[in-house]
């Protein structure tokens, strides 16, 4: 459950989470002096390649329109525009209402970091009908994910185990396991992706954004940014103030925190997520199948969790559910409050030796389809917060923590803990210890915050309102469940919303919708 990590999947089943989602590698244009002025050619959308999930390709628009897709080439090293360029791949849905209304292109990105918008745009597309009317809804896979130079580490088999691999080690020798596993999967990454690594920053993102702004003809950028995609937008808007147009940012990242404590904030998160599904499930008239009360249920999840450490069951044949498993299925569960009642059935499966929709939650989690391919989602989210982040955490470090972690959340807080290794032996230094998105001058940003959100605490949207500074960040909170508040289809979020990115009307700050 890397930070900010932001995983939508268009079907649910007992069985699997299946997720949609076109390779590009680098190129050598070194013309670039006129990218700005390149042209566009759009046209049919080919199937997702698998680096974006594999399926087949986006469906026509419920009016018929279809889907067209199309590639931007953007320098591979923004300090030095002239050299080898990338390709960026793109769709979009034109606006459906008279041209003489049309605004422009209201450009999405959907989070991880590593989430393909290639794929996720058409799973969401009924869901901003409404915004279509005026703008042409754009999104795009970010360098580094799927058709857009992707970064690629492992292969299926080894991903396999990785993600099985005890992430909760409980002693030394455990310990060298999870490091030693750790270390491998980075080694494979800067040796199957040594040239793109560097130029997977955030600010890089936000260059490729400022770029396809020009490229789309808009003077200004209208931007839907949800999960990551808030650090983003808050990035850009701290990049190239004056060219923010109207924006909106959904299920906010804290963009004052540390690594660590983004992971310490998830675990609180995360927790509060468990207990409301907890309470939910106890107090259902027809009674909940793990336990007869929300502290029931949370006692027999942990104990379920305790004996899957020592003793996995089976899972998706061949492979078991482990205590990893469980804990990514959990989660996944957790962004949606659609998800509780699966999860509700997989914890009682898992009681009874079946561990199939835990596993298929897990992987869902991890970009892992029926077939047994992965998405290149988890090797892009690792890089990019790698480039991103600082910090860089020794076992030892994260030994003295695990109290304050297990604190926070007994279900998440190792496994929290645990993941600061992540970036101990990346080929690339990060950045910075947590990103700017200062944008004085920068028109106003709709900041929506969920009392409910687990992946992006709701403390974070005020942060992110202060970050922006004076006169900039307009805050509205949502009082609900799972991640985001727009998808939760509540009316007056999308009222909000709606009326800020189509009328460019401000809501008062400190609205409040539940």
């Amino acid at each position: 459950m890397p930070a900010s990590f932001r995983l939508r999947a268009t079907a649910l089943t007992a069985t699997a989470l299946l997720l949609a989602s076109v390779l590009a590698g680098c190129g050598g244009d070194s013309h670039n002096e006129d990218l700005p002025a390149q042209k566009l050619s759009w046209g049919d959308c080919p199937a997702p390649s698998p680096a974006e999930g594999g399926g087949d390709p986006p469906p026509p628009l419920p009016d018929g329109d279809p889907w067209q897709c199309a590639t931007l080439k953007a320098p591979l090293d923004w300090d030095e525009p002239d050299g080898d360029t990338i390709d960026l791949a793109l769709i979009r849905a034109e606006a459906s209402g008279a041209a003489r209304e049309r605004i422009g292109s209201l450009v999405f990105n959907f989070g991880g970091p590593g989430g393909s918008g290639v794929t996720a745009l058409p799973s969401f597309g009924e869901d901003y009908a409404n915004l279509r009317t005026r703008y042409d809804l754009v999104s795009f896979d970010p360098r580094g994910v799927g058709r857009s130079a992707p970064v690629e580490c492992e292969n299926a088999a080894q991903l396999d185990a990785y993600f099985q691999q005890d992430a909760t080690p409980d002693d030394a020798t455990e310990r060298t396991a999870w490091l030693d596993n750790t270390k491998e999967f980075n080694a494979a990454c800067e040796e199957n992706s040594k040239k793109v690594l560097p130029h997977v920053r955030t600010t890089d993102a936000a260059r490729d954004m400022n770029l396809m702004r020009q490229v789309l003809g808009d003077d200004k950028l209208y931007y839907f940014g949800i999960s990551y995609g808030t650090e983003l937008g808050g990035v850009y808007a701290h990049l190239f103030p004056k060219k923010v147009g109207r924006a909106v940012f959904d299920a906010v990242v804290d963009p004052t925190q540390s690594p660590e404590q983004g992971s310490l904030a998830q675990a609180e998160g995360f927790q509060l997520a468990l207990d409301n599904f907890a309470e939910d499930c106890a107090s259902k008239p027809e009674g909940c199948p793990i336990g007869d009360s929300a502290r029931n249920v949370e006692d027999r999840i942990g104990e379920l969790l305790k004996n899957l450490d020592s003793e996995p069951i089976p899972g998706i044949p061949p492979r078991d559910l482990t205590q990893t498993d469980a804990i990514n299925g959990i989660a996944q569960a957790l962004y949606s409050k659609d998800f509780w009642e699966y999860l509700a059935e997989g914890i009682e499966q898992a009681y009874e030796g079946n561990g199939q929709i835990l596993m298929a939650l897990s992987d869902s989690l991890n970009g892992r389809n029926q077939n047994g391919e992965y998405s290149n989602l988890a090797a892009a989210n690792i890089a990019i917060n790698c480039a991103d982040d600082t910090p860089r955490y020794s076992a030892d470090y994260v030994v003295r923590k695990l109290p304050e972690f297990r604190a926070a959340s007994a279900v998440f807080g190792d496994f929290l803990a645990w993941g600061l290794v992540s970036c101990t032996d990346w080929a690339v230094p990060g950045a910075a210890d947590h990103p700017d998105v200062s944008a004085p001058g920068s028109a106003p940003i709709l900041v929506v915050g969920n009392t409910g959100d687990p992946a992006t605490p709701y403390e974070g949207a005020r942060r992110m309102v202060s970050a922006l500074g004076k006169g900039v960040g307009v805050e509205l909170t949502y009082k609900g469940q799972g991640h985001g508040a727009y998808d939760s289809k509540n009316k007056c979020v999308q009222d909000a919303v709606n009326g800020y990115l189509l009328n460019g009307t401000v809501p008062a700050p400190g609205t409040v919708c539940s």
